[in-house]
């Protein structure tokens, strides 16, 4: 059996590996049943079912047949450089290195590197749009996670906040 489409092969095994993975960490954690459900049971079932699409998705690449073959090009460094960096930038910028003397810049300065930076994957950056995203997605953040889950992480430098 010949694969079809490496594309949707591909992406099918990284679902199932992904699913996988993630109803066995589960099930380090109390399941319980589906009328009384424990911390591993949302984890159990959501990977389960990535498992499952994987499972459909990497049959279809192997028979259903494509024009080109659907070849998986190369790698998109710069987008994943660019995003996973915004991530550990956020990451420091909300709750800094101690160790190394760098101190918690917050939430809303955070969510402006974020943004900044993860911008810089795309082909296309306008300091002006991404500023305004960077606003809106900070007083969301603040709604959501400080005003209404009532959340104890730092929202402003601690130079200014003290």
């Amino acid at each position: 059996m010949s694969i079809k489409s490496q594309k949707d092969f591909f992406s099918g095994l990284m679902f199932m590996m992904v699913g996988g993975g993630f109803a066995w960490g589960a099930t380090m954690y109390n399941v319980g049943t589906g009328a009384r459900m424990g911390p591993g049971y949302f984890p159990l079932v959501l990977g389960i079912v990535l498992a499952i699409l994987g499972a459909v998705i990497t049959f279809k690449a192997l028979v259903v047949e494509t024009e080109t073959g659907d070849k998986i090009g190369a790698w998109a460094w710069r987008p994943i450089f660019f995003v996973l960096g915004a991530n550990i930038l956020f990451g420091i910028m909300l709750g800094g290195i101690p160790k190394l003397g760098i101190p918690p810049m917050g939430l809303m300065v955070g969510i402006y590197v974020l943004t900044t930076v993860a911008s810089l994957a795309g082909d296309k950056f306008k300091l002006r749009d991404v500023l305004i995203l960077a606003s809106i997605l900070a007083v969301g953040s603040y709604l959501a996670f400080i005003v209404l889950l009532k959340l104890q992480m730092p929202v402003w430098p601690t130079f200014i906040a003290g």
